[in-house]
């Protein structure tokens, strides 16, 4: 990959949201190790229980229906929201320590929670990941084998909705091709600030 100019502005917040099946995990995961980006991602806090292969504070804080309520009444998240009958949110501190260190932050989460992060934090990056159609988007969930026919509906109809609320993000890349969507979102990252070895405060 060929190395991008820098630009030189304060670490910002990056939201990135897509569908279930997008690939936005991959891509973000892929991302994150690219030497040319300095940023790190906000571990997002959920209810729902651990899928094979994730690990505890490091994919997600998997938390308590009662854990996580306790934080949303203590203000102790930046945003929140339930997803497919699961609570997901954000925990503000984190991000604010990683911003204030020089980081640009990567939040992964719904377009609920996007909206959320806007109203409180309005210097942010929206950036949308699109599957290629639905039809690929289907596909894709049902691979994973992991879950009931009801459930990967579920997941179609929200992504159906989620897709139509894509206008909100200003920036938006096709996961078609996985490299070329890594690349994609690097050089935008790049561009905007969260280069390694530069200096990170205008």
């Amino acid at each position: 990959m060929t190395n991008l100019p820098l630009r030189t502005r304060a670490p910002r917040l990056i939201v990135i949201s897509g569908p279930s099946g997008s690939g936005k995990s991959t891509i973000v995961q892929r991302v994150l190790s690219d030497s040319q980006v300095r940023a790190r991602l906000s571990v997002s806090s959920t209810t729902r229980e651990p899928r094979k292969g994730e690990r505890p504070g490091i994919d997600y804080d998997f938390l308590s229906r009662e854990e996580f309520e306790r934080k949303v009444a203590n203000g102790e998240l930046l945003e929140w929201a339930e997803v497919h009958g699961n609570l997901y949110g954000t925990p503000r501190q984190p991000v604010l320590d990683a911003l204030n260190e020089g980081y640009c932050v990567l939040l992964e989460i719904d377009v609920q929670g996007a909206l959320q992060v806007v109203e409180s934090l309005r210097d942010c990056l929206l950036v949308f990941i699109h599957p290629p159609d639905l039809t690929t988007l289907e596909q894709r969930l049902r691979q994973r084998g992991s879950e009931s026919e009801a459930r990967i509906r579920q997941r179609l109809e929200n992504a159906k909705n989620e897709l139509a609320q894509s206008h909100h993000y200003p920036h938006s890349i096709v996961n078609h091709d996985l490299d070329r969507a890594v690349e994609e979102l690097v050089h935008l990252l790049v561009e905007q600030g969260c280069g390694r070895g530069e200096s990170t405060h205008a």
